[in-house]
This record gives structure tokens, sequence and C-alpha cells, in this order.
């Protein structure tokens, strides 16, 4: 089959910790496998339409407002740095995280006042972590007892205490495609972090191919939670694997830092977990990401955007905050920089999948729903000129960006002002067009002037003088 080479250089907009740049990142560069399942290409061909999604991390960890599993990495890098706090040695810091479970009771968990914010702002998928890298499932597995159902976990008596199921069934009704994040490495079971040896850092701490029976058993493990997620809660329509050091050891990129850690073979067979995925959900979109091949549908960036267009399904995953799970008093983005952050990948041609951490109470902060809000006053103006649109040339040019709708019969054009601390309105405007369209109308969203305009040396000049844009001015071509 044929493959595509792509040499990417992400250009980094929005950092927070390194763990999410370097520790996860990938470049991208190893071959794109496109899909062959009618089904598939016709759920990713959706997806790529709805352009906006919801990402949310949350777990036990929510209680001491710590980075999602990673402080029981024993890496010595910022993100897996432990307060003392929480415990003085290594095993009695596993042992306080591991004993979370006993007191997490998110009672203001409402599902559903979620799905009504991010409907509102534009969002039209959602995807959410069922389990992190440290073994907690946020839903009712029945291959552990670390899991929010059970009786260890004051939550297990609220009649809402399958998690998972609920944020599925909520967001479904909304008319969002469901998206299961699920991390392939396990550091909560005996199977994957044996505790015959002592882990040494993110990867299995024991040899697979020394101890095959063991491993066997961990394939297991992951192969059946990953059946009750594609078959006991309802349509799923993305499979959101991470942990991509997880993998055959033949497709390691040694480009990658973190990949050249991976010692030894972590073959989970992909094959046999996405065949099972898809007799249970015909047409499932798989993302193993950061492995190339049949399985990873799409390709994941994460804290970064690419600097220029992609010929392959994309989607960058960016935290609202600063951090993918929730942390006390978070540095919430202002609204402007999501706007354009959103802008900028849709006319490369990505998805923005927007990360918002829920608190231990079950909610989100006050400031993440009044992003959401003013999200929303923006999408409702300029929502046509955002969705089932694709990437069209010059794609940008300074302050401009460009998208076309997939009928070919308009053209958007987005004018933003990165530098400014807010978005000032201006009524002159001077932008670049292709040289064959030709123009019937020019629309500026959100009003209801008849746009002046002139055509010279390939540019158009518009005067306006009821501009009120906030964030983003947006401009219709409209194509004879």
């Amino acid at each position: 089959m044929k493959k595509t080479i792509l040499n990417i250089i992400f250009a980094v907009t929005l950092i927070t910790y390194s763990h999410h740049t370097q520790g996860q990142a990938h470049n991208v560069s190893a071959g794109y496998q496109k899909p062959t399942d009618p089904l598939v290409i016709n759920n990713l061909e959706q997806w790529q339409d709805m352009k906006f999604g919801l990402f949310m991390h949350w777990g036990t960890y929510s209680q001491w407002g710590i980075v999602e599993s990673w402080s029981l990495c024993p890496e010595d890098e910022g993100w897996t740095q432990r307060k003392k706090e929480h415990g003085s040695t290594y095993y009695e810091y596993v042992k306080n995280y591991e004993n979370l479970q006993k007191t997490f009771n998110p009672t203001q968990f409402i599902p559903e006042k979620w799905a009504k914010a991010a409907k509102s702002a534009g969002m039209k998928y959602v995807v959410f972590t069922t389990k992190h890298h440290d073994g907690f499932a946020m839903f009712d597995t029945k291959e552990s007892v670390y899991k929010i159902t059970s009786p260890n976990t004051p939550f297990s008596s609220n009649p809402r205490a399958n998690i998972t199921k609920e944020i599925f069934d909520a967001f479904r009704k909304d008319n969002f495609k469901i998206g299961a994040y699920f991390s392939k490495p396990d550091w909560h079971t005996e199977y994957y972090w044996w505790s015959y040896f002592p882990p040494k850092d993110r990867n299995v701490n024991y040899d697979p191919t020394k101890y095959p029976e063991r491993w066997s058993q961990f394939k297991n493990y992951t192969y059946n939670q990953l059946n009750e997620l594609t078959s006991e809660y309802g349509k799923v329509d993305i499979l959101w694997l991470d942990g991509g050091w997880v993998r055959p050891f033949k497709t390691i990129d040694p480009a990658v830092e973190w990949q050249r850690t991976i010692k030894t073979e972590q073959d989970i067979d992909m094959d046999r977990i996405g065949t099972m995925a898809r007799k249970n959900q015909p047409g499932i979109i798989v993302v193993d990401r950061t492995v190339p091949g049949k399985w990873e549908n799409y390709v994941t960036p994460e804290q970064a955007v690419p600097d220029h267009t992609l010929d392959i399904p994309w989607e960058s995953c960016i935290t609202m905050g600063d951090s993918f799970s929730y942390v006390p008093n978070d540095n919430y983005k202002p609204t402007k920089k999501i706007i354009e952050t959103l802008i900028k990948i849709i006319s490369r041609g990505g998805n923005y999948l927007l990360n918002i951490a829920p608190g231990p109470n079950g909610d989100f902060d006050k400031a993440a729903y009044d992003r959401l809000q003013e999200i929303s006053n923006w999408m409702n103006i300029n929502e046509s000129a955002v969705f089932a649109t694709r990437p069209i040339a010059p794609f940008h040019i300074e302050d401009y960006y460009y998208t076309k709708s997939k009928d070919n019969k308009i053209i958007n054009v987005f004018h933003i002002q990165e530098n400014n601390k807010e978005y000032v309105s201006t009524n002159q405007f001077e932008f670049e067009i292709p040289n064959t369209i030709k123009i019937r109308d020019i629309k500026l969203l959100g009003s209801k002037e008849r746009i002046k305009y002139q055509i010279k040396d390939g540019k158009i000049f518009i005067n306006t003088s009821k501009n009120k844009s906030t964030y983003a001015s947006v401009f219709q071509i409209v194509l004879i």
C-alpha cells in the first residue's frame, strides 16, 4: 500500500508541561496509511467537518491538583516530580496516590451541563479519558477493582457512578461524536508493572520476551477492557489510544527522544484489538497515536499546531489552561487566543481538540464556562466559515487565514490581530485572493452592511463602516 512521507516541523504555539510536548510528542514523519474501509472513510470525513471537539482529562488525581498519572513514573523529569506532603518515599507516595480512590466523590458531576456549554461553543465531538496511565478506570470494568464503581470509591453509591457511560450518554443526546481515550500502558496492573521488579521508567518493567505468559495476560487484560468500552457503552465513534511506547519494537522512531527509551518489544497486537473494535463498532476511527500504520487513522500533535497544511487527517490537542488535568486557579487562555488557534488549525486542514479538566467536585471552573460562552457568542455569528470547510491557497498571509466550503462555492477569509491583547475592530482590509476566482458577492459575517470592494493586482481592498467584530473578522466571498 502506498505511503505518504511527511516531513513536518511543528510550530509549537501553546506549551504547558514539557512532558506534553516532548514526553509523548511525535514528529509525524512516518508513513500515513489511508483507511480502505468505506465506513471508516465516511466517519473520518464527518469528523473532519466537525473541526472543534472537547477533550477531558479526569481522574482521582484531580483531588491533589497534580499532573495526571505522571508523578507515578520514576523518571527524573519536570512533569514526574512528587510533592513531599504526599509521601516522603516513592512507595509511600504510590500508596497514597492509589488511596485517592477511597476519597474520590465528585458529587457535582452533571455531564449534561458540560454538553450544553460545549455544544453552544460549537464543539461537535468529545474525547474522554476512560483510563489514564495510572490504571484507574472511570468505567465499570470487570477486569479490575481499581475503578470508579468499586465499593472502595465513595462515588460508587451514586446512581451516576459509571462516569464514562453517563458522559457518553449525555453528549450523544446532544449529537456529539463520542471518543474514548484509553491508555495502553497501565501502571497499576501486575501485568504491566510487575511488583517482582521496581519500575524503572514509563515502560513495562520486565522483558515480555522473557516472560511471554505475563505479557500475554497484559494483552488479554487490555483487549478485554477495550471490548467492554466498545460493546457496552452505546455508539463509540473514536477509539483514542495513548501511551505510544506500548508498540512493536520495529516501529520505534529514533528521531523522537522518548521513543529511544523503549528497550524491549511491547507489541500489544493492534490487529486483534482493531478488528474487535470494528466488529463492535463498524466504522470506528482508531487512533493508535504515534504508531504509524493502519491503526493510526489520524495524527495528533500535542500542544502544537503544524506550521502548514497537511494532506492527512489530523487534530491538535491543546489545553484551555496550562494543564491537561485539574489544577486549582489554572491559567486559562484568553478567548481571543483560543479562537485564533481554531482559525489557524482549520486553515491548515486540522481539527482542534480543546481540553478542559473537571475538578474533584465534578465540575469545570467558572473560568472555563466563561470562555465557552464567549466562544459561543463568536461562533453564533461565524460558524458557517468554520464547519465543513477545507483549506485553500494561499492558506495564510500575515493576519489573514483562508478556508473554503466543501462545494467550492464560498471562500472564507479570517482576519486576526495576533499581537494585540484585544481585537480592535477595523474598517479597512486588504488581502490576496486566488487569481482564478469570480466573485458574486462579499459578506462580513455579523453585519448587514453591503460590502464595497475593489480588486487590484490579485488583492481585494475593502472598506466597511459597521464592523463590530470581536476576536476576529470573517469575510465570506461568494463565488459565481
